[in-house]
């Protein structure tokens, strides 16, 4: 049943004001929610949530009632509609208040930037809050900007009854206050950690890109920076020349754990892998398709070979081999098949009688 509201004439217009305006608040809301998400998508800056919602008749006829006297009419109430961003890491809240001062007019006088209040318990109230506006449209509304942790603190304190006015013991109060510390100290600590992860991956791909492939370490990061040098492709167009065959670019990321258990620690011992073993795989791709009529190959063809190679002069032999395809296959009897028979096959090859 709904709550029965006590209003003075005065009130009751600005309500019917809502009413008649209610279908444009939805559309503007919903508008104002697709610039935002396409805004985000474009720049590629990935938040948690984007939210939004047009204040209920009741939640207004409440508000009204509390304090309806400070509003001379609808328009003085910013919150109709409200839009909540939350990011993941505290850099990224600027970020998103960059891009909503682009889209929208911004009201300064009437917004607020809570991350500069300093009490001991205002963790999660740290929210950025703007009161924005578009051209054509008479009301203004409110965006709020926090993280993922200010914004699962709130919730949290919004459902014990925290700030509801009901005292609560200190020593309830210690410890939620404790936990507001850790919970901004790992807000910090997730950007801090994201920021160094970001500037260690520049540093790989300057080391990458200048050849000094002995001082960066083996990783999925820098083999994936490897990769876009295409160090596989002199072999892989080296293969396909045999019978004048097309390359299908496939993922060699799962030859990272492969290099991995051939004891490359650094970018640099898979180069050297590739140069000393270059010759061997173009022998076993020989034998494998040059009595073919094959004329497409897959890219992983020659790293594959590589690693044979590889694991048959190193003297892994059949059980290295099988390790192999296990890693990229998952284990599998097929595997053991493949390389008894490739084993077989590589033996009489020139690079297995070289020095």
């Amino acid at each position: 049943m709904p709550v029965q509201r006590h209003l003075d004439p005065h009130c009751e217009a600005i309500l019917q004001e809502y009413r008649e305006q209610l279908p444009r608040f939805r559309e503007v809301a919903g508008e104002v929610y697709s610039r935002l998400r396409q805004t985000f998508d474009e720049a590629g800056l990935l938040v948690a949530a984007i939210e939004y919602r047009v204040k209920t008749e009741d939640s207004l006829a409440g508000k009204l009632e509390l304090k309806g006297g400070k509003y001379h009419s609808l328009a003085d109430i910013t919150d109709i509609i409200g839009l909540r961003v939350i990011t993941f890491y505290v850099d990224d809240v600027d970020k998103v208040a960059s891009a909503v001062e682009r889209l929208f007019e911004v009201d300064w006088e009437n917004s607020v930037d809570k991350r500069k209040i300093h009490e001991i318990d205002s963790f999660g109230y740290l929210s950025l809050h703007y009161i924005c506006s578009v051209p054509g449209f008479p009301y203004r509304f409110e965006v709020q900007m926090r993280t993922v942790l200010q914004h699962a603190w709130a919730n949290m304190n919004h459902d014990t009854g925290y700030k509801s006015g009901v005292e609560v013991p200190k020593e309830y109060l210690r410890n939620l206050s404790r936990l507001a510390g850790m919970l901004e100290l790992v807000d910090e600590q997730f950007s801090r950690i994201r920021n160094e992860l970001t500037d260690y991956r520049r540093r790989v791909q300057g080391l990458v890109a200048s050849g000094n492939l002995d001082e960066v370490p083996l990783d999925g990061d820098t083999f994936r920076s490897f990769l876009e040098l295409d160090p596989f492709g002199p072999l892989n167009r080296r293969i396909a020349s045999v019978n004048q065959a097309e390359i299908q670019e496939v993922s060699l990321m799962p030859y990272l754990e492969v290099f991995k258990a051939l004891k490359c620690q650094t970018l640099g011992d898979i180069s050297r892998l590739i140069r000393e073993n270059a010759e061997g795989a173009y022998q076993i791709a020989c034998y494998q398709i040059g009595l073919t009529d094959l004329d497409i190959i897959s890219s992983s063809l020659g790293p594959q070979d590589l690693c044979i190679a590889f694991i048959l002069r190193s003297g892994g032999g059949r059980a290295g081999i099988r390790m192999m395809f296990d890693a990229i296959n998952g284990p599998s009897e097929s595997n053991e098949m493949m390389a008894t028979l490739l084993t077989e096959q590589a033996k009489d090859l020139p690079f297995m009688n070289q020095k």
